[in-house]
């Protein structure tokens, strides 16, 4: 009834080379995410002065890359609050990436921070009378 196709699909790439261009693994990719994560966090974190959770973050940096990050350990002047806010979202973000290639030295770090950042969230917060 159906008569079969005869012609190359035009989803298909030209030439038919897909090696051409390098391809990565799943795990790759979370790597890659993770160290990125990592590496915001750092960065935040050395802002806001922390040096022993920096310390801790740049390790599992250097075993994500092999390499140790660079670092500028400058404590900001930022307004502390915000920078606790982006510490945190980094850090759940992390942790997601991490939990999702079970990398279980960085998803327990990660959720130290952001409970880290929560506390000290809390702690910058005025009580309620």
């Amino acid at each position: 009834m159906y008569d079969p196709i005869r012609t190359k699909s035009v989803h298909s790439m030209a030439g038919g080379q897909d090696d051409a261009y390098p391809h990565r693994s799943r795990e790759e990719e979370l790597d890659i995410q993770l160290a990125g994560h990592l590496a915001a966090l750092l960065a935040v974190t050395d802002e806001l002065g922390d040096e022993s959770a920096a310390a801790r973050i740049a390790e599992q940096l250097t075993r994500l890359r092999g390499a140790p990050p660079v670092r500028h350990p400058d404590p900001g002047e930022g307004d502390t609050a915000s920078l606790h806010h982006r510490a945190h979202a980094l850090a759940g973000r992390a942790l997601v990436v991490a939990a999702s290639r079970a990398d279980t030295a960085a998803a327990i770090l990660a959720a130290e921070r952001m409970d880290a950042h929560t506390a000290a969230l809390a702690a910058l917060r005025p009580a309620a009378a």
